[in-house]
């Protein structure tokens, strides 16, 4: 019978262990070097803000999601327990302490005992292991006694054990005490306990955890293992799968989904369903860094924080994610993966694993050590595309296609089935399956273009897509020799010629691009946009990677968002990735993947293996976490911690607004200041961003960045208020945060300096005024004088401009003159020299007249003379010239007639040229009479005039 019962639960063993999930959540663990804190964390919890809290040797810890800090009991002993209350205290039972962390006017915490408050006997408790609020008191519990405390941390009651208290349990709001001698206790309201079993059921074993089960039932897990089902009417030991599985309990909870987590001594961490189906084992040889679980907590979001005797754990549950890694015993950078029946293959840049869906067995397959491509799954063959060429999956082992390697993928030929078309290195190669292998034909002459992604369409044309150079369609003869190509880039309808790819989604070809989902246009030979799948898409979004699995449901991995399109009965579909961009940061980067497993479940390629999804696994975006403004510096020489914004509202409360920042006054000295800032999401510096905003300075939000602090140097005074907001990965904007503050204006820029600046300003303007108006007198009297002298010299100045004036008139007059006899002995020139040659002319004339014999030409000669004698008597030149000489030279002929009447009418002549000015020469012409015969003439004159010989014939004339 034993034996039929041991077989029997080995078989219920079995089909625990088949029941668990593939993969791990994601999880980080934290060391005692990172959290700077002691090994052992005995309780986690989180307050409403997201903040976590341990209960660590060396203190109590707290973690922002970005940064530790930790604060120290006054003794710098262990903390055991805590319990966070709404008004942000935070109740500690510790070795030797018990009391409460509260925030200081900083928002640092500051710890108050209520050791002192303990009855006489117990001053000097060693350990206080838990503390619970129960109604509205307070309970802090030690082996010895129990201690009652209201909230004004007055002790109520001390309830004594009996022998020693083991264990302590809170649930449903009730208070469950473990005595080894009373037995199993509950508190009741008054303070009084009851005993629920028999003292000598528990009395060798610690109860570790209590669930309820039902109105009526609490299930009690021992440490040992064992599990034991308490209601009114009996306790009884029950067999449950995890009692065979799980030997030594520390901890157990309930998580929000209704599974069970169970932390032990040394198995590491047990997640089961309520019927007792295995989901998840973890421990140090699957995840887990330390396979010791002392505490075990559930955030507000449904990650599971555990607490170990080194370090701290979290996992991510709440994603519909599992990751088949380096803990999974998958190396290296995740390529490809396919299913046959229940075995899920997976290859790697290192190697190719099988895994079974059912046993969780995972196998080596030998002979495909390197790098993989891909997997195709052709007439029930399973084909591996390697660096070192083809291979034939056979249960544990690659067998190697022979004559070719560095293939990216395969494709039969629809028109030839007999073959298989590779895509390799270099152009396209042919392989016929031959007795069971395949065989290599031959290399298809006409293309040798690195062929990695192919498809097949309708027609059985080829497409080819290449990285960095367009798309290709190739048509393969019909004797399977040559290949004729026709490329296709942006001249033939594509945006770019980089980074095109081509899949097969609904039976149809579709081409990712740079800009968009594009199709093959055979009417028109060109490529244009896609209309279905487009809508769904940023026009800029770069697909990588598409898969479309058997329901029509179309997995994508795109270059800012991965994701899936959900297809809808009326063919529309329904896009879901918010939850998928947890991703981003994970996935190969080299060759992208997304691999088909079967309906609503794929792998994706990762840079460590592979991250398993499957839809409804987990399924809910969790909440977004507030933003707040970790700490708040003074920048200088050495900074200086002017405020804490983790627990704001706390810090209003007690404090007032001051604490917040608001209306916090910083001297003009101190306007450096700088920000640093967090969202209380785990791990969020992995992709949570900010952007920040200060007004009195910004007008805008900057832009978004994942840089968690933010300075602000050399602030003018003034009233800034200082925004933060963060987004995490599921595109989830918090509320912006706002920290206000006042800078104050340097003493030379206050009202009370600017008033004395009005006054010193006012009374410098009189002595100024004063001063200028006396030195304007003063130099009143010198303009004035200056100005007399100056009207005295313009004066002055203004006679000598007459003068000078004048004498430029005489001049310009005698100039006028000069000219004017020049004109004039020119004009009597011309008359004399007509006259001359009048009179030369008469004489001829006559002369004529004497030699001619002939009367009737004498007569008419004698006419002409008679016509010239008459037009020169009737010329008066002479005349004419006396009058205008005398206009120019002011009556000087009839002056010096006067003067001197002896004159000859040629010596008048003379004076007159030469009062003129002219040369000899020139008064030689005008007078008939040589140079020599000048000179007599000048000489005679001297003589009349009895003129001196030291006297200038011409002066004399010019000035008479």
């Amino acid at each position: 019978m034993r034996s039929c019962i041991s077989i029997l639960f080995g078989l219920i063993l079995s089909f625990q262990i088949s029941a668990q999930e593939l993969g791990l959540p994601f999880y980080h663990y934290f060391s005692s070097k990172e959290y700077d804190g002691g090994m052992q964390n005995y309780a986690i919890g989180q307050n409403k803000y997201g903040i976590i809290y341990s209960a660590n040797n060396f203190g109590l810890l707290e973690y922002d999601g970005g940064t530790w800090e930790r604060y120290a009991l006054p003794n710098s002993t262990k903390i055991r327990d805590f319990y966070i209350e709404s008004n942000g205290r935070i109740y500690v039972a510790g070795q030797g302490q018990l009391g409460y962390f509260r925030l200081n006017q900083k928002g640092i915490f500051e710890f108050i005992s209520w050791t002192a408050n303990l009855p006489l006997k117990y001053q000097n408790i060693e350990e206080v292991w838990k503390v619970f609020k129960f109604n509205d008191d307070y309970v802090f519990c030690s082996f010895n006694a129990v201690f009652i405390f209201d909230q004004n941390g007055v002790l109520k009651k001390t309830i004594e054990a009996e022998g020693n208290f083991q264990s302590f349990h809170q649930n449903n709001n009730q208070l469950y005490f473990q005595d080894n001698i009373a037995g199993f206790l509950k508190l009741n309201g008054d303070g009084s306990t009851i005993n629920l079993s028999e003292p000598s059921i528990f009395k060798n074993e610690v109860i570790t955890g209590l669930l309820e089960f039902g109105t009526d039932q609490i299930n009690i897990y021992l440490a040992n293992g064992k599990i034991f089902s308490q209601t009114s009417q009996r306790t009884q030991e029950i067999r449950l799968p995890q009692s065979e599985l799980v030997k030594s309990v520390n901890s157990i909870i309930r998580l929000k989904n209704g599974n069970i987590a169970i932390g032990t001594q040394y198995q590491g961490l047990f997640i089961f369903e309520e019927n007792g189906d295995l989901i998840l084992h973890m421990d140090k040889e699957n995840g887990l860094r330390n396979n010791t679980i002392l505490s075990l907590f559930e955030d507000v979001i449904g990650n599971l924080w555990i607490g170990h005797n080194n370090g701290i754990s979290f996992l991510e549950l709440r994603l519909p994610f599992r990751v088949l890694g380096r803990d999974s015993g998958i190396n290296g950078t995740g390529y490809a993966a396919a299913q046959v029946g229940n075995d899920i293959y997976m290859g790697t840049n290192i190697h190719v694993k099988k895994i079974g869906r059912k046993t969780q067995e995972l196998k080596d397959i030998s002979n495909s050590d390197g790098q993989s491509y891909s997997f195709s799954i052709i007439n029930d063959d399973l084909l591996l595309a390697h660096n070192n060429g083809g291979f034939l999956i056979n249960q544990n082992t690659a067998i190697p296609f022979d004559g070719l390697d560095g293939i990216w993928n395969f494709l039969p030929l629809a028109k030839d089935p007999a073959y298989l078309l590779a895509g390799t290195y270099s152009g396209l190669a042919l392989f016929q399956k031959t007795n069971g292998t395949y065989q290599f034909v031959r290399r298809l002459n006409g293309f040798n273009e690195s062929s990695r992604l192919i498809q097949q369409d309708e027609q059985g044309n080829i497409w080819m897509s290449h990285g960095y150079k367009g798309i290709y369609r190739l048509q393969i003869s019909d004797d399977l020799r040559e290949v004729t190509a026709k490329f296709y880039g942006n001249k033939e309808g594509l945006p770019t010629n980089l980074l095109n790819s081509v899949w097969k989604i609904g039976g149809k070809l579709v081409f990712t691009t740079e800009y968009g989902l594009y199709q093959y246009n055979s009417q028109t030979d060109r490529f244009e946009k896609e209309t279905l799948l487009n809508s769904y898409f940023p026009d800029d979004l770069l697909i990588t990677s598409l898969v479309e699995d058997p329901i029509g449901n179309i997995f994508f991995i795109g270059s800012t968002e991965i994701g899936v399109l959900e297809k809808q009965q009326d063919g529309s579909y329904k896009k879901s990735n918010q939850l998928f961009n947890r991703l981003l940061p994970l996935l190969n980067d080299d060759l992208q993947n997304v691999s088909l497993l079967k309906s609503n479940e794929v792998l994706f390629a990762a840079k460590e293996g592979f991250i398993w999804y499957k839809k409804n696994l987990n399924e809910t975006i969790p909440a977004a976490y507030p933003t707040f403004i970790r700490s708040v510096y003074i920048t200088g020489t050495s900074d200086s911690l002017v405020a804490i914004g983790k627990n704001i509202e706390l810090m209003e409360e007690r404090f007032g607004p001051e604490t917040s920042g608001k209306n916090l006054i910083l001297p003009s000295k101190r306007s450096d200041i700088r920000f640093e800032f967090s969202n209380s999401i785990p791990n969020s510096w992995l992709s949570t961003q900010f952007r920040v905003r200060l007004d009195g300075l910004e007008a805008e939000f900057g832009e978004w960045t994942n840089k968690s602090d933010k300075e602000y140097t050399n602030l003018r005074e003034g009233v800034y208020t200082f925004y933060v907001q963060s987004k995490d990965v599921y595109g989830q904007i918090g509320e912006a945060v706002p920290f206000t503050f006042t800078i104050l204006p340097p003493w030379y820029r206050t009202s009370l300096a600017y008033f004395f600046y009005i006054i010193s300003l006012l009374i410098l303007l009189v002595v100024v005024f004063k001063r200028v108006d006396k030195q304007y007198q003063k130099k009143t009297k010198i303009i004035t004088a200056k100005q007399r002298e100056e009207l005295d010299k313009k004066s002055s100045d203004l006679e000598q401009s007459k003068q000078e004036l004048a004498r430029l008139q005489t001049e310009r007059l005698e100039a006028e003159i000069q000219n004017k006899n020049k004109e004039l002995a020119s004009a009597t020139m011309h008359l004399l020299n007509k006259n001359g040659f009048i009179d030369q002319t008469k004489n001829h004339l006559g002369q004529i007249i004497k030699k001619s014999k002939n009367q009737e030409v004498k007569n008419e000669l004698q006419k002409v003379i008679n016509s010239i004698d008459k037009n020169i008597a009737e010329d008066n030149d002479w005349e004419q010239f006396e009058m205008h000489f005398d206009q120019v030279h002011g009556d000087f002929m009839e002056r010096f007639k006067k003067t001197f009447p002896n004159l000859s009418p040629q010596e008048i002549k003379l004076t007159a040229y030469l009062r003129m000015n002219l040369s000899t020469k020139e008064i030689a012409y005008l007078m008939n009479i040589s140079a020599r015969g000048v000179e007599i003439s000048r000489y005679r004159l001297r003589k009349k005039l009895n003129l001196e010989r030291s006297e200038n014939l011409q002066e004399f004339i010019l000035k008479f």
